[in-house]
């Protein structure tokens, strides 16, 4: 269904842009910095590498250089180095949120280490709540591990700063559909190897597999024996039997699972391998039953194929030991149509028209809304009450209602306008950033508000207005996916069937169009299912839903200090600490300030009540007075020893007022 960056979207790669020169001045390390930025996004991890080293070598102080390579190196493969670079630039500045980011999303890599990266995510967004990028990565952690509530929260957070989140949005309707990863049993933040886990979950679903098929062809072989060729007794001692060859299987399973202590927990996440496992069990026990309750009777062809006057049980408990494997592909079927709010998604995957990974969701959704009609239908068709078949007549017309009414998550925020600008800091961001009013800054952290991206080029956000969203995005995947639409048609042509007959209770052919139309409507899901199982493409299930990647929210430059703001700094006694006390703002003359680093970092020593501040809200500000201007330094402190490190975000430096600056009115 389509080219391989279709079936894989958050794999493709980004069209080559236009050739990165070098920097006109090779002895500046951030000019290496914005080279390797500029490379990274387009798509160019190799050549990137080799700028942010040619930084590092220049300043192996600046935590932008070792930011870059760690981006640069993640997405070469090379994850322990991007852990190490990560980990340095953190080292180097451990109050900048851009740090404290890529080191979150180099952990997350790494298996076992879901809690650390997670740790870190959060420490991004304590330091930095007004950019998304930090929001959208909590999301994404917490999706991965299950948590769809929080992951929800964490979206609609990153969309209130930036509605033109489109990894954010996508992600945001994953959630209402409670889409869950393929290795849903594995718990992220255990330290087990995911391979070890997955190798339980093979043993276990093999161990299940086994066991049914074996016992359903004893007890088939059994049931002939003894009822069709009059072997009664030999039959049940074979049946019994049979029975040794279970605890076999078992051992020879179990020794392949060396992650016991954590089998009850995968049973409690993954709700299917709990399914296959109890199955298995109740189809041993049935099996019992079935062997020791078949009836000493023979087959006889009058009445029914079957006709003994006994034997209920044996009937009962082969009929679960024979079908339990398309009851529960029914009952999967079932709770996967009815799981979330698929709906509110489309809304969601429809304001990011055009992109790969939002039109592969939505097939997947309408897919879902179509499983719910039909199962609806069905529902209604087997009521013993023609007159309810009239409530078929609600599928069409919450069809179109659906289409043509629904609104996007109201909590992920409005996008009210255009919102154009430079997400590097290299401009202004005007616009509504999250529907409550103009928001006016730059990206570098030079004004008030942060700037939402990371590219070089204006952007214009997905525009949000107060029309039908689905509609034009409807259009196209229906286009595309030819039995998706005829599943519709069908599902229409079925509900008006059953409208036909509630209203005209003897018209036995409307009855029967209704069901020839259910049966083509599941017979249009099972082409699409196995034409996709086929093609090797994404099917409509929901194992086909994938999450949307982020465009780099941690290639911004770093903050610096200048050399007349960092020697008033260290020499002036005019230095006030700026921080939000439990009354209001707060702010008291420093003692000293002890150093500032290379990297640009101060060393303050405060007092007590600094100290408890910052550790409620670590976003401090520090003025610094010269008799020639005053400088004030916003930015995060870290309580370390016996002083505050503050990493500088914001710089800025500014004349003292006179006469002529007074106010005018």
């Amino acid at each position: 269904m389509g080219s391989d960056a279709e079936d894989h979207p958050s794999r493709a790669r980004r069209e080559p842009g236009p050739e990165v020169p070098p920097p006109s001045d090779r002895a500046d390390p951030r000019a290496w910095c914005g080279v390797a930025a500029a490379l990274l996004r387009r798509d160019r991890p190799e050549e990137a590498l080799e700028a942010a080293r040619q930084a590092v070598d220049r300043d192996p102080h600046g935590e932008w250089g070792h930011r870059l390579a760690s981006l640069a190196l993640e997405r070469l493969g090379r994850d322990s180095e991007a852990v190490a670079s990560a980990q340095e630039a953190v080292r180097l500045a451990p109050g900048s949120w851009a740090a404290r980011l890529r080191l979150a999303g180099a952990l997350r890599r790494f298996p076992a280490r879901w809690r650390e990266a997670w740790e870190e995510a959060r420490r991004a967004v304590r330091y930095a709540p007004d950019e998304p990028g930090p929001h959208a990565l909590s999301g994404d952690l917490a999706l991965i591990r299950g948590e769809h509530d929080a992951a929800a929260a964490s979206y609609r957070a990153a969309l209130r700063r930036d509605p033109g989140q489109p990894g954010a949005r996508v992600n945001l309707g994953l959630t209402l559909l409670r889409w869950d990863r393929h290795r849903d049993h594995h718990d992220p933040a255990w330290e087990a190897d995911p391979r070890d886990t997955g190798r339980a979950r093979r043993a276990l679903e093999t161990w299940s597999r086994r066991i049914r098929l074996l016992l359903a062809l004893a007890l088939t072989a059994v049931s002939v024996a003894g009822l069709g060729f009059d072997l009664y007794q030999e039959a049940r001692i074979a049946g019994y039997a049979v029975l040794a060859a279970v605890p076999v299987i078992t051992w020879r399973q179990a020794a392949r699972i060396t992650v016991w202590p954590l089998v009850p927990a995968m049973l409690g996440r993954d709700l299917w391998l709990s399914v296959s496992v109890t199955v298995a069990v109740m189809t041993v026990a049935a099996y019992v039953i079935g062997v020791a309750g078949m009836p000493a009777l023979e087959i006889t062809l009058t009445g029914s194929f079957l006709a003994p006057a006994a034997g209920g049980e044996w009937a009962g408990a082969l009929g679960f030991v024979l079908f339990n494997a398309p009851a529960v592909l029914v009952l999967r079927l079932l709770v996967e149509a009815w799981r979330g709010r698929p709906v509110r998604a489309l809304a969601e995957f429809a304001q990011v028209p055009g992109d790969a990974v939002a039109c592969r969701d939505t097939d997947v959704t309408l897919w879902v809304i179509a499983g719910r009609a039909w199962w609806t239908i069905l529902t209604l068709a087997a009521l013993p009450w023609p007159r309810m078949a009239l409530a078929a007549l609600a599928v069409p017309l919450w069809f179109a209602l659906a289409g043509r009414w629904s609104r996007p998550d109201r909590g992920a925020g409005p996008v009210a306008g255009p919102v154009a600008g430079r997400g590097d800091g290299a401009g202004p961001v005007v616009g509504r950033g999250d529907g409550a009013g103009p928001v006016v800054g730059r990206g570098d952290g030079a004004g008030p508000v942060a700037g939402p991206g990371d590219g070089a080029r204006s952007v214009v956000r997905p525009v949000a207005v107060s029309r039908p969203v689905l509609g034009p995005v409807l259009g196209p995947v229906l286009r595309r996916d030819r039995w998706l639409a005829a599943a519709f048609v069908l599902l229409a042509a079925a509900g008006g069937c059953l409208v036909a007959a509630g209203a005209v209770p003897g018209w036995t052919r409307a009855w029967q169009g209704g069901w020839a139309a259910l049966g083509l409507a599941a017979a249009a899901f099972a082409i699409r299912a196995a034409t996709a199982w086929w093609r090797g493409a994404p099917g409509p299930t929901r194992a086909s839903l994938v999450p949307r990647d982020h465009p780099p929210a941690d290639l911004g430059p770093s903050s610096g200090l200048t050399e007349e703001v960092r020697h008033a700094a260290t020499y002036s006694r005019s230095v006030v600490l700026s921080y939000a006390g439990p009354g209001g703002p707060r702010s008291v003359a420093v003692s000293a300030v002890t150093s500032v680093s290379p990297s640009g970092e101060m060393r303050v020593i405060a007092g007590d009540e600094a100290w408890e501040a910052v550790e409620r809200d670590p976003r401090v500000a520090v003025f610094v007075g010269d008799p020639r201007f005053w400088a004030e330094v916003r930015g995060v402190a870290i309580a370390d020893n016996d002083v505050l490190r503050i990493t500088p975000r914001e710089v800025l430096v500014r004349e003292y007022p006179g006469r002529h600056q007074a106010r005018t009115r």
